[in-house]
């Protein structure tokens, strides 16, 4: 763990790639419907599935790539009034696309600097 009580470098490996799928597929609810309420999903239980424990990390690396290869497309596409469009989130209420994507560009930061880190501590 990066962390006391954290997750794992694999774990957080494999999270970044689940979390940034949903809020792919939050943009595209957005885009098409008219403020859609998203389901928020258990983190901590979907890392701890099965397929987190046994899939290589290279795996979900793999993945974050295309994802993101995707999603920039999607990105570029936008017109300036796409980017005040919203969904409702359960907790968060109402998020414009601008906001969440701020959201996530610092989410992947956030999590490679969790490993990053614990690199440098473990002299890896």
């Amino acid at each position: 763990p990066y962390r006391p009580e954290g997750w794992t470098a694999r774990q957080v490996t494999h999270h970044v790639p689940d979390s940034h799928l949903n809020a792919y597929i939050r943009f595209k609810l957005a885009l098409t419907e008219d403020e859609p309420t998203i389901k928020p999903y258990a983190e901590d239980r979907w890392a701890r599935l099965a397929d987190t424990q046994a899939t290589p990390v290279e795996v979900s690396l793999a993945l974050l790539d295309s994802l993101h290869d995707r999603w920039v497309r999607l990105l570029r596409s936008l017109e300036p009034g796409d980017w005040k469009r919203t969904f409702r989130h359960p907790e968060l209420g109402v998020v414009s696309l601008e906001k969440n994507l701020a959201l996530y560009a610092w989410h992947g930061k956030h999590h490679v600097a969790h490993i990053t880190s614990l690199r440098r501590r473990n002299g890896w």
